[in-house]
């Protein structure tokens, strides 16, 4: 058995802990958020505040959540 072999047959039976997943998405989901409303500002569609980053960022945070539940 090769390791690569090895390797695949772990990680398909590994679930990982859900917590570093969320953890993740949050991160994530701010960090995007933050990009897209700063592109919003520069153009002049959006302010960047810390309320839009954060609404931007929990829609996102949601929208990824209900997709990977599927």
């Amino acid at each position: 058995m090769s390791d690569a072999n090895g390797f695949e047959e772990g990680a398909s039976g590994s679930q990982g802990d859900p917590r570093v997943l969320i953890a993740m998405n949050v991160v994530l989901s701010t960090v995007f958020a933050a990009t897209i409303i700063w592109g919003l500002s520069v153009i002049g569609a959006a302010e960047l505040t810390a309320i839009n980053v954060a609404t931007g960022a929990i829609l996102l945070f949601a929208l990824t959540y209900a997709i990977t539940l599927q």
